[in-house]
């Protein structure tokens, strides 16, 4: 076989294989109407208020046990720097793609939801 027959034969392959993909979730109005508005909303809220990020990595990481309190502040300071720019960066990423019916990117969706919790950051996710 030649080369062109046999990348012919790969694609039809992969084309066959893709159409085995399907959603798992029906996507109605309702539910996308919802999910872009939150994601409207939540990126507006991030960008706005991302900044809270610092003082809360001050507090979660101050408040650490057994660890010195100035080693505690230098690694809430740099980890504050860090959630500051990455919930900043993911509320310009919802806003940007709100037409996506996805779930916003931050957990917690908003840094003040849950002051106690370190934030973290998923890709785009469909449920919860």
């Amino acid at each position: 076989m030649n080369k062109t027959t046999k990348l012919g034969l790969v694609f039809f392959m992969l084309l066959i294989l893709s159409f085995q993909a399907q959603a798992t979730e029906t996507i109605t109005s309702d539910v996308y109407f919802s999910r872009a508005g939150m994601k409207i909303m939540s990126g507006t809220t991030n960008i706005a208020l991302g900044w809270l990020e610092l003082p809360k990595n001050l507090l979660l990481w101050s408040e650490k046990g057994g660890i010195n309190p100035l080693t505690g502040f230098a690694e809430g300071l740099l980890w504050g720097l860090f959630h500051t720019a990455a919930r900043t960066a993911s509320g310009a990423l919802d806003l940007a793609t709100f037409w996506l019916p996805t779930y916003p990117t931050p957990d917690p969706v908003f840094v003040l939801d849950d002051f106690s919790v370190q934030s973290d950051y998923y890709g785009f996710r469909m449920a919860r």
